[in-house]
């Protein structure tokens, strides 16, 4: 499972001009499941993401979580994190899983990160989205639940 974390002033989802989701301050989450990922991975993100020190304390260094600011997290399903683009100009989404697959685990994600307690926002599985992002800082951050970069 991989993500692409973004420290967030607010972020949005809209689908067919409704807005699906929406939070204030806290963290952005690009969530793409991978064909070999499993409940595993799920929790190991999840866990990771709300306890990132990526937020600043009193004298300014990042060491406090979502979870020390409480802060919300909006997740957005993104199959192209596992676009393959070593070769040629069109990417290979081969090691993306397959959507049914895909819809469970980002849903055991979403779930894993609520029982956190985190207040949690989603786009829609599958869905043509348009996400607006305030990035904070600039803070941006890649994860990778085989720990593979």
């Amino acid at each position: 499972m991989r993500a692409v974390v973004q420290r967030a002033a607010r972020g949005s989802v809209v689908v067919e001009g409704k807005t699906v989701g929406k939070i204030g301050a806290g963290v952005v989450v690009l969530l793409g499941v991978g064909r070999e990922d499993g409940p595993e991975d799920a929790r190991y993100l999840a866990g990771k993401i709300a306890n990132l020190r990526i937020f600043e304390d009193e004298q300014g260094k990042l060491n406090r979580s979502l979870l020390d600011t409480g802060g919300a997290a909006l997740v957005v399903s993104q199959f192209t994190l596992y676009g393959d683009c070593r070769q040629g100009r069109r990417p290979g989404f081969s090691d993306a899983a397959p959507a049914e697959l895909g819809g469970e685990l980002y849903e055991m994600f979403v779930g894993e990160i609520k029982s956190l307690g985190l207040e949690v926002a989603t786009g829609v599985f599958q869905a043509h989205m348009q996400v607006e992002i305030i990035n904070d800082g600039p803070v941006t951050l890649l994860l990778d639940s085989k720990k593979t970069f």
